[in-house]
């Protein structure tokens, strides 16, 4: 595999995506919603009630940090989605799977199509988030509570792992149905393992540690490892450039 060819597919992909305006729309919104909303909404509670009780404020802090997970698992399926059966139906795929190419390439540079926009909108919203809840934390705590090496193990490791499982998942299932629709309905089940984490950490069946971060992501990365060759051994270009309509 080489590694090249991926980033031509990657590269051509961006200028394909850059014209679907609605795929850009989750990429944008929801990371504006969890660094904006979020600390807006706690300080004005904060203002509004005197205060918050520093476990209080901690719990929800890390518990809101968690919606980063939930966002690396959310904003990709738009992309990943479109990247096969959406260019399937505006008749710019064939070009692409007749091209000496492997699958492993082809698949890889669509994964990295949509993970490095994901990365790039959550890291920036993580920064925003970080310096409106240090606002609150150094009122109530007397010191900052970000950043931290638990909410960097969160998004340097088990974010971009959250984000690869969901790109590939949602590629596996965009290479066997007609329609973006149905790619985007079947790819948002890769929600409930992250909705299964937050709600386990909100009524603290885990605690949200490094240790229990690091397991979490390893988890995740043998899966992603398996789905990747799980989308290359299923993955058929002559059958999508034949059979589908």
């Amino acid at each position: 595999m080489r590694f090249s060819k991926a980033w031509l597919v990657a590269t051509r992909d961006f200028k394909v995506f850059s014209k679907q305006k609605n795929i850009w729309y989750p990429i944008i919104v929801f990371p504006v919603v969890i660094s904006v909303l979020f600390p807006v909404v706690l300080n004005f509670s904060l203002s509004r009630n005197g205060g918050i009780p520093a476990a209080v404020l901690l719990e929800l802090m890390n518990s809101f940090s968690l919606f980063f997970i939930i966002g690396a698992a959310f904003i990709p399926l738009s992309i990943a989605s479109y990247s096969i059966v959406g260019e399937k139906v505006e008749k710019s795929l064939e070009p692409l799977l007749a091209a000496p190419l492997t699958d492993g390439e082809i698949l890889l540079g669509k994964a990295l199509s949509a993970l490095l926009p994901t990365l790039v909108a959550m890291y920036a919203a993580s920064v925003v988030f970080m310096f409106g809840m240090d606002q609150m934390s150094f009122a109530t705590l007397g010191y900052y509570y970000y950043p931290n090496w638990t909410i960097g193990t969160l998004l340097l490791v088990l974010l971009p792992v959250a984000a690869v499982l969901s790109i590939m998942f949602s590629i596996i299932v965009s290479s066997k149905v007609n329609d973006v629709r149905s790619a985007t309905s079947f790819g948002a089940l890769v929600f409930f393992p992250f909705l299964g984490i937050y709600l386990a950490s909100m009524t603290h069946i885990i605690t949200l540690d490094i240790t229990t971060l690091l397991i979490i992501a390893g988890i995740i990365f043998v899966v992603d490892v398996a789905l990747f060759f799980v989308s290359t051994a299923t993955f058929r270009r002559e059958e999508i450039l034949t059979k589908w309509k």
